[in-house]
């Protein structure tokens, strides 16, 4: 396996040294500075690659392999009039990728809101802080602060009491605190910040789009692309919708081995493929994530190895557990990522992801769920476990 490591560019916390020290040989990066729907240009593509790279003659080698990600601009998912422009500069941002060497492109098709958590900072017995979804919380955001016009139709009259309840016990401040979780924007978003009445028009521009809808408008920016993906010999990684399930009325299309069947059915091309974030999937307690591994070998081009522990009282909440420590049996998912890379004949991107903000990094400015130690911790535990299949299979 290829370990990798996401690293946001010069601005981010973690620096090129600090990752060389984890030995991971791979970086995952985006060109985050331009603006959602503008292609990239080579010659940034190339002078971030320098970046990367410039020491690799005279210190551990590490070389940008992954993006994660191209967004995809919100009129694409929408066709919105005028769309085929933003899907025209996707498409140059591949091919000039593809021309400097890096060929796996992670992406996402969320409408409006990237990846969605309501807390940052949960504590965990240990003192160590993990990423959170509270589903109450995120219910007491929607009924209450954004005041979705909608928004009773999407929740029992239980689940309107317990977010109720939730709401009253927020002091203003933790109101505006969860506010800004949600939608002020995250490192390495897809999409926007937003202020709330921002969020409200954004989310209109979807009210006559349904799943099909969606998944028709994907179905067509992929028929676009794909083509040129298999030209330049990239391989594609969709990323599913996080958490897999529907959010504030909108609809949510990667959650699911339905979904994947469906996508894969009408569009069989080589170059499609998916980002087998472990996580994700495994917040959705129907979600077989070691069946997963072994149904989409030949579509699995990237892997984000995290794991969830769910509340057993309220199945749609979960914080971000210990990367060998949570409801998903990680040590049989490598076991078949393993598997695949030897029946396939190929190696596998894999990186680990949220690590728990921990030790000296929780007084350290760190981007929510990329810090430093956490994530080490969780590449060190992936590689033992890489390592004693590797050595077991040998024996």
């Amino acid at each position: 396996m290829r370990e990798s490591w996401r690293w946001f560019g010069p601005n981010d916390p973690v620096s090129l040294a600090e990752i060389r020290q984890t030995g991971a040989t791979d970086i995952v990066s985006a060109l985050h500075d331009i603006p959602i729907g503008e292609a990239w240009p080579r010659e940034e593509i190339a002078a971030h690659k320098v970046v990367v790279e410039e020491h690799n003659e005279t210190m551990a080698p590490l070389n940008w392999t992954v993006v994660e990600s191209i967004p995809v601009h919100e009129d694409i998912k929408l066709a919105a009039p005028g769309h085929q422009k933003y899907i025209d500069n996707w498409i140059a941002t591949l091919e000039n990728l593809a021309t400097e060497g890096i060929k796996t492109i992670c992406y996402n098709f969320m409408p409006v809101i990237d990846w969605t958590r309501t807390d940052l900072k949960y504590q965990l017995p240990n003192g160590a802080y993990a990423l959170r979804f509270d589903q109450d919380r995120f219910a007491a955001f929607d009924l209450f602060i954004l005041q979705r016009d909608t928004a009773q139709d999407d929740y029992s009259q239980d689940e309107m009491a317990r977010a109720e309840r939730v709401f009253e016990a927020m002091s203003e401040e933790q109101r505006a605190e969860l506010t800004r979780t949600i939608i002020a924007g995250l490192p390495g978003r897809m999409t926007d910040a937003y202020s709330l009445e921002d969020f409200r028009e954004a989310l209109a521009r979807y009210k006559n789009i349904d799943h099909s809808g969606l998944r028709q408008n994907l179905f067509a920016f992929l028929a676009k692309v794909l083509p040129y993906a298999e030209s330049a010999s990239v391989k594609l990684a969709i990323h599913p919708d996080d958490p897999p399930w529907d959010m504030f009325g909108l609809p949510r299309i990667i959650c699911t081995p339905a979904d994947l069947e469906i996508l894969f059915h009408e569009l069989p091309s080589p170059a499609n493929g998916i980002t087998l974030c472990v996580g994700t999937y495994g917040s959705r307690p129907d979600n077989d994530l070691p069946q997963m591994a072994r149904d989409y070998a030949e579509r699995i081009n990237f892997a984000h190895l995290r794991g969830v522990t769910r509340d057993p009282q309220e199945q749609r909440s979960f914080y971000e557990a210990s990367h060998l420590d949570s409801d998903i049996d990680m040590v049989r998912v490598i076991r078949h990522l393993l598997d695949n890379e030897q029946e396939l004949n190929r190696e596998i991107f894999i990186r680990p992801d949220h690590g728990h903000l921990m030790m000296g990094d929780i007084e350290r400015t760190t981007n929510p769920g990329y810090s430093a130690i956490g994530r080490m911790k969780g590449l060190a535990e992936i590689r033992g476990v890489i390592k004693a299949i590797s050595e077991l299979a040998r024996t």
